[in-house]
């Protein structure tokens, strides 16, 4: 059978266990991981697959997938990709979906976590680069300034962010940053891992990353 992204949107099972991920995330303190984040990943991902000539499926398997990969959170944060794949294959093949699809939607979930990530196929890669591109400041949801973390200031501080994707050339990240709130090296601070996994992303799409920040580029 062959599952769309719809049928996930319309599964109540899933929809509880993204919202209460993300009730265990605020909790811990993280920034939003809920419906705007996976959906804005499902989508983005579904796109640089579609502007990179990848067909319609690819495209809407990257999109299932996006949607699906925070779900491990409700287990635990650590290890939380592995978990989800656990979780996704579960749910899949009682939806009755192909095995071939399933396989490729857990794969690239089991595969987005900086510490055991790897862009094993394109899915995975689209996944990577719409995941670890997220930053925003809306996702932050501490109001209170004076308890910032780095992460809080660093993503709060990212008024623009706009990923593009240049076929057969580049995938660039483009960020906008409120100095005020954090510095550039904050930036690298937390995230180099996150920008050497999207570089390794876009590799194996044949592009190459790049990393703009206030017009001025660094990678």
């Amino acid at each position: 059978m062959k599952l769309t992204f719809q049928d996930l949107r319309n599964n109540d099972a899933i929809r509880t266990y993204i919202q209460k991920a993300d009730e265990s995330l605020i909790a811990l303190g993280y920034t939003e991981h809920s419906f705007a984040h996976v959906t804005k990943v499902a989508e983005c991902a579904s796109d640089i697959l579609l502007q990179l000539g990848y067909s319609e499926r690819e495209a809407e398997l990257a999109k299932m997938a996006g949607y699906l990969h925070d779900i491990g959170n409700v287990v635990n944060r650590i290890d939380h990709a592995q978990s989800g794949a656990v979780m996704a294959f579960r749910i899949l093949d009682k939806m009755g979906a192909d095995a071939e699809d399933i396989a490729t939607i857990i794969t690239a979930i089991g595969n987005h976590d900086e510490s055991t990530a790897f862009p094993v196929n394109p899915v995975a890669a689209a996944l990577i680069l719409a995941d670890k591109t997220d930053v925003r400041y809306t996702r932050v949801r501490n109001q209170d300034f004076a308890s910032f973390d780095i992460h809080d200031r660093v993503n709060y501080s990212v008024k623009e962010s706009h990923l593009a994707i240049h076929p057969g050339e580049s995938a660039v990240l483009v960020l906008t940053i409120d100095t005020s709130f954090c510095a550039v090296m904050d930036y690298f601070e937390i995230f180099l891992n996150r920008m050497s996994l999207c570089r390794r992303a876009a590799e194996k799409l044949g592009l190459q990353f790049r990393l703009i920040i206030n017009e001025q580029r660094l990678l």
